[in-house]
């Protein structure tokens, strides 16, 4: 009997190891699928939902200007069926269908029958009642986390791509800008401390000022380019007073707002502003430094070359 009873014992472990091997091979075979690209996939989003996402997406309503830079980035175009009125690049999305602004026309979305629509998560409170019924709707909706850093950035990258199938482009499109990236940092580092210029970032014009501070992805394309935020006391997008700018005195003051250089130079009170006083005033596209997506890059390299022209400008 006890003899028995071992064997009996070893073969109940001998199944318990193989169900294990299978159940392991099965979770390796389901990453990989999703590495792949093949579907369904099932994310984690902006809103905390797991969105699954049944079959490769044909057609694409974006909600938000960056989730649409992002698209186009990876090659999905011709998959874009509705974008938001604030849609500016690149230029063939002035051909395609509007749905809203920040206020979502739910009904046009509907009639155009996406198969994935990307919500925004800065978005996410105004336009929940929106959400819901497209939602209801049987539409699949993904919400995008609203990035405030070069890595989170590289995430709305990776999801968008992962919900649409083009993984190996995302992947390829978030090395690049890495790669870009560090080129810029290799070319600061030439800059010496005493170099090191304090830069206002003024992102809403006079009367109601608003800068960023830290913890924005404005504030590391400063970093990056061994700049210092004049209003790194502050946290995230904030309004400042005219004599607060004036008080924290900058070396130099990019806009991205559409002010331009010689309007910000005649403000009341601000002639004793260094930056003023030296002529360092700069307006930079504001698409480039203010949406969260491929295009942040370029954004870094036109605020070098704006703060530092001798070392970035060749």
């Amino acid at each position: 009997m006890k003899k028995s009873a071992r064997i009996w014992t070893a073969l109940l472990l001998a199944a318990v190891m193989l169900a294990g091997c299978g159940n392991t091979a099965d979770q390796k075979d389901s990453k990989a699928k999703q590495k792949t690209g093949a579907f369904p996939v099932t994310i984690d989003d902006a809103s905390n939902q797991d969105v699954t996402i049944k079959k490769e997406p044909k057609k694409i309503v974006s909600l938000m200007p960056s989730n649409t830079e992002i698209t186009y980035a990876l090659g999905l175009g011709d998959k874009v069926v509705g974008v938001t009125s604030n849609d500016t690049y690149p230029k063939e999305v002035k051909k395609v269908e509007k749905v809203g602004d920040m206020n979502v026309n739910v009904e046009k979305v509907i009639s155009l029958k996406p198969d994935l629509v990307l919500a925004h998560e800065s978005s996410m409170a105004a336009s929940a009642d929106a959400i819901k019924q497209l939602k209801d709707a049987g539409i699949t909706v993904l919400t995008v986390n609203d990035a405030q850093s070069f890595s989170e950035v590289y995430k709305s990258i990776e999801m968008i791509g992962e919900a649409a199938g083009a993984e190996k482009k995302a992947d390829q499109l978030v090395k690049n800008m890495k790669s870009d990236l560090r080129d810029i940092q290799e070319k600061a580092k030439t800059i010496s401390k005493n170099e090191e210029k304090s830069v206002f970032i003024e992102v809403s014009p006079d009367p109601d000022i608003y800068t960023t501070g830290k913890d924005t992805f404005m504030n590391e394309m400063l970093n990056v380019i061994h700049a210092k935020n004049a209003a790194a006391d502050q946290t995230g997008w904030v309004q400042m007073t005219d004599e607060a700018i004036v008080k924290h005195n900058p070396d130099a003051i990019v806009t991205t707002d559409g002010v331009k250089a010689k309007a910000v130079e005649k403000r009341d009170g601000w002639s004793e502003i260094n930056a003023v006083k030296h002529h360092r005033v700069y307006d930079v596209d504001p698409d480039l430094v203010t949406r969260s997506g491929p295009r942040l890059i370029e954004g870094v390299e036109e605020l070098a070359e704006s703060i530092y022209p001798d070392t970035f400008k060749e």
